[in-house]
């Protein structure tokens, strides 16, 4: 199905597409644009629940900074008439992969504490949100900067760190030596050693991402993570998408459901046109960027 584009989200796996890291970008030449809201243009042939001129977000596999993008009917959900475009647009990648991180990934439970690292990114920023909403405890973010703290713990995290070598001393000062439930970190492995070094027994550490790119270095012995008793597991929203649409189909619309309620306040800035989007991509790989971004299309 085509949908015209009022808003897409910017996202910084666009900027690991235009670097060329391996898996980011399907073919060249590649049209960056992972996230549209607009309307809907024509439908597929067999395609039933949505309507021409339907105010409609989807996920696409590239190609969203057009005024026309393709997306799979199933991965395109209803926006409620209470939401605007512009937030629309700001919910699949960030708050749909938050949403299945704590869900999915990491299976958490009601009052267990959170770490997550880039804290002060989109995704970052959503789940300061939805920690609180499914139940967790103690929420702590930790940031590449130490300007960036404040931010971090404005959008909500009770404590954040910026990374240094005495992380490992600061998580366990703040659990109580007790360390932490669930790690959630998208920085590939350069600090798996330092998750497993706070991760509390029985808690799930969950990579989602490569953003210091490179080659991954290898994961850490079976005798660690048994000795630990310690489980490391991986996502990816964007295989997820390709496998079981269906589930991040129904994470997004649990997302617009708990924006309706008033439960989550879904911050976007506006960056402005398609002529911003490079130098707001530079922003996010300078590692300057805070929460989400949206540009307008049309």
């Amino acid at each position: 199905m085509s949908i015209d584009v009022t808003y897409a989200g910017v996202n910084f796996m666009d900027v690991m597409a235009r670097r060329g890291d391996p898996g980011y970008a399907s073919s060249w030449p590649y049209v960056p644009g992972l996230e549209v809201a607009g309307t809907v243009r024509e439908l597929g042939a067999g395609v039933s629940g949505l309507a021409v001129g339907q105010r409609v977000v989807a996920f696409t596999a590239g190609g969203g900074f057009a005024e026309v993008a393709i997306a799979r009917a199933a991965l395109t959900v209803p926006v409620p008439d209470e939401i605007p475009l512009l937030t629309a647009a700001g919910t699949p990648m960030v708050f749909s992969t938050a949403l299945l991180l704590l869900t999915d990934a990491a299976r958490l439970a009601s009052a267990e504490s959170v770490l997550v690292h880039s804290a002060g990114g989109g995704v970052g920023s959503a789940l300061a949100q939805l920690v609180p909403v499914l139940g967790g405890s103690l929420l702590i973010g930790t940031v590449g900067r130490p300007d960036k703290v404040d931010a971090a713990r404005q959008s909500g995290y009770d404590i954040a760190f910026a990374r240094g070598a005495d992380l490992v001393d600061l998580v366990h000062a703040a659990t109580e030596g007790n360390g932490v439930d669930v790690v959630l970190d998208p920085l590939g492995t350069s600090l798996v050693d330092v998750d497993l070094a706070i991760t509390a027994p029985g808690g799930r550490i969950v990579l989602f991402g490569n953003a210091g790119g490179g080659q991954p270095a290898p994961l850490p012995p079976l005798g660690k993570l048994i000795g630990g008793n310690v489980a490391i597991g991986g996502f990816s929203i964007t295989s997820l998408s390709r496998s079981a649409p269906e589930r991040v189909a129904a994470a997004l619309r649990r997302v617009l459901d708990l924006i309706s309620a008033g439960r989550l306040d879904v911050a976007v800035t506006d960056i402005g046109s398609l002529t911003d989007v490079p130098a707001m991509h530079q922003l996010l790989a300078d590692g300057s960027g805070s929460g989400k971004y949206v540009a307008r299309i049309a």
